[in-house]
């Protein structure tokens, strides 16, 4: 390469480096409020470890108030990333593919015993009901099955992959989840299914439905993605967003050689610049610790992940579903991990 196209590549680089998170995110607006807008509600990440924290805390109506907040801070959350990475159109997709399908199938669960087994919900404990199911159960499913979504996304550019690994994920919550709410009576098995090792009182059809409903809901999301895409989103399998990208190279000062002339093969370079800068491929996963707006969800998920399985061996005295979860939950976490640490070593 030559040393003035070293250079402006360089420039390229200096650019995208100093551009605030406003000028890049393309959505919610300037300003203080546009910041308040895009990254107030990531502040409410910490409300909801903190509900988290006092779950153990708490027993009886204090506990299920407890629960509710929980799930309407994730719900909450994930729904705030859906609009700012994508619009109103990835909101519509998440509460439809995901809350949707998610009431759907505890209806037809509750009330024929499939896809999950014989089962039914504590009578007036978690809120108003529809067909016997809480209204909170269907956003418990947003909040805990779209972090999952957003990980599946940094660790694989095959829609195929994405979509397996999110039900292999979305799984690995639920054995945390059903051990945690069973013990806390929020619902009751009548399957005369057997159970996993550990777990008797949980037949192993749940887990077989909760990975065939998750997968629904993460081939229905992939046609949502690349709506949202099309439309400037930022989720999606790389860490550098198209607009990021598309602001660096329509910058007139990347652009425009010092003739005036534009470069040949600008738009190759300044994206080889910015996926480098922002961590599109480290050791052949995607980026990870780049964006901060990605974070949230995935700190959400590493949460959710960790803590989870401390919190159930140590405070709610359930080991065999914090060995579950951790195993289940880590075949996505696992690689995170390793990316995160890669992306720290470049």
């Amino acid at each position: 390469m030559a040393a003035a196209d070293m250079a402006r590549t360089a420039e390229a680089t200096r650019v995208i480096a100093s551009a605030r998170p406003v000028e890049v995110l393309g959505k919610g607006g300037r300003g203080r409020w546009g910041d308040l807008v895009r990254w107030g509600p990531a502040g409410l990440v910490g409300v909801w470890v903190l509900a988290q924290i006092a779950y153990p805390l708490t027993a009886g109506a204090g506990r299920d108030a407890v629960t509710v907040v929980v799930v309407l801070l994730a719900a909450g959350i994930a729904g705030w990333h859906a609009w700012v990475s994508g619009g109103v159109w990835r909101v519509a997709g998440l509460l439809v593919v995901v809350a949707g399908v998610g009431l759907v199938a505890e209806i037809v669960g509750t009330a024929w015993g499939f896809p999950f087994g014989c089962y039914r919900y504590a009578a007036a404990r978690l809120g108003p009901e529809v067909a016997g199911v809480p209204l909170v159960v269907p956003l418990a499913w947003v909040g805990g099955w779209y972090p999952v979504r957003v990980v599946a996304g940094r660790l694989s550019r095959r829609a195929g992959v994405r979509v397996v690994l999110t039900a292999v994920g979305a799984v690995g919550w639920d054995l945390f989840l059903d051990p945690q709410m069973v013990a806390d009576g929020q619902w009751v098995w009548c399957s005369a299914w057997r159970g996993l090792p550990g777990l008797a009182g949980i037949p192993f059809t749940n887990f077989l439905g909760w990975f065939g409903v998750a997968l629904v809901m993460a081939g229905l999301w992939e046609v949502v993605d690349r709506r949202g895409a099309r439309e400037g989103g930022v989720d999606g399998p790389r860490w550098a967003s198209a607009d990021e990208r598309s602001a660096a190279r329509t910058d007139e000062r990347l652009v425009g050689g010092g003739d005036g002339r534009p470069w040949t093969g600008t738009d190759e370079r300044l994206t080889a610049a910015a996926d480098e800068r922002l961590g599109a491929g480290v050791g052949g996963w995607p980026g990870a610790g780049v964006d901060l707006l990605a974070a949230v969800p995935v700190g959400m998920f590493l949460w959710t992940w960790l803590g989870s399985a401390l919190a159930h061996a140590v405070f709610l005295h359930l080991p065999w579903s914090a060995a579950y979860g951790f195993a289940g939950m880590g075949v996505l976490g696992v690689p995170l991990v390793w990316s995160l640490a890669g992306f720290r070593r470049t």
